[in-house]
């Protein structure tokens, strides 16, 4: 079946028995690969941006220039591995010798970008957003579209549901987020959100205001670094 399909119609309602068994064991499939590539590339700050911003733009400048600072503390840097924003996400954090570890989502962003250390290919978007969350410990949220905002309310919801930690959160480039930041607020006001729901999320154009929130919220709160050391196991051919 064509790639993206065999989605289509799993959630198109309910399929015959044998159907939904081997979408499942597809899952299972994609999640055992993605645990096993991502086993041992240590504490992450997951990037999430546009892939539309070329090199020559400013937001790609911004994003590579974060994604050193936070590359220096000790962070791997992972992204969707794509190009754009996630690019240069990944180019960041190899500007100054950090790892950099992508998701690539199958079949929209192809190839991986070429400043990852190490990839996992993924059919299924659910999947690709677990991944992209289980290893995190910071989020940094970039301009985007319809992707970027799923994937910042897909962190914000896990953590008002405490299904996650409650890891910092950051809203780069107050500008193009405003009209998202008033709409906070906007809830807030109608009570559907509460003020503790906005505390780990930062808005800023400050760098050191952002290197700053994570060392507190993520670092000195939950002793994240240096990482504990997995060794991997031969008889099921791991690697680092």
């Amino acid at each position: 079946m064509q790639e993206g399909k065999s989605e289509i119609k799993f959630l198109a309602g309910p399929q015959s028995r044998w159907e939904e068994f081997t979408f499942l064991i597809k899952i299972l499939i994609e999640f055992i690969r993605g645990f096993r590539a991502l086993h041992f590339v240590g504490p992450c700050v997951t990037f999430f941006g546009s892939a539309r911003f070329e090199e020559s733009h400013g937001y790609y400048s911004e994003s590579r220039h974060i994604a050193r600072r936070i590359a220096k503390l000790g962070f791997t840097v992972m992204t969707g591995g794509g190009p754009g924003l996630m690019e240069a996400a990944n180019r960041g954090a190899k500007d100054v010798g950090g790892r950099s570890v992508g998701c690539i989502m199958l079949p929209n962003e192809q190839a991986p970008n070429r400043y990852l250390d190490k990839w996992v290919n993924i059919r299924y978007f659910f999947v690709r957003k677990t991944l992209l969350i289980k290893y995190s410990f910071a989020f940094v949220v970039l301009p985007g579209g319809f992707g970027t905002m799923d994937e910042l309310f897909e962190a914000v919801t896990l953590t008002q549901t405490k299904k996650i930690l409650r890891f910092p959160i950051i809203i780069f480039d107050r500008d193009f987020h405003k009209d998202l930041t008033d709409y906070l607020e906007w809830m807030k006001y109608k009570k559907t959100i509460s003020e503790e729901d906005l505390q780990l999320i930062l808005v800023t154009d400050s760098i050191d205001e952002a290197i700053d929130f994570i060392k507190e919220k993520s670092i000195d709160k939950y002793g994240l670094l240096p990482e504990e050391k997995r060794i991997p196991l031969r008889w099921l051919f791991e690697e680092r």
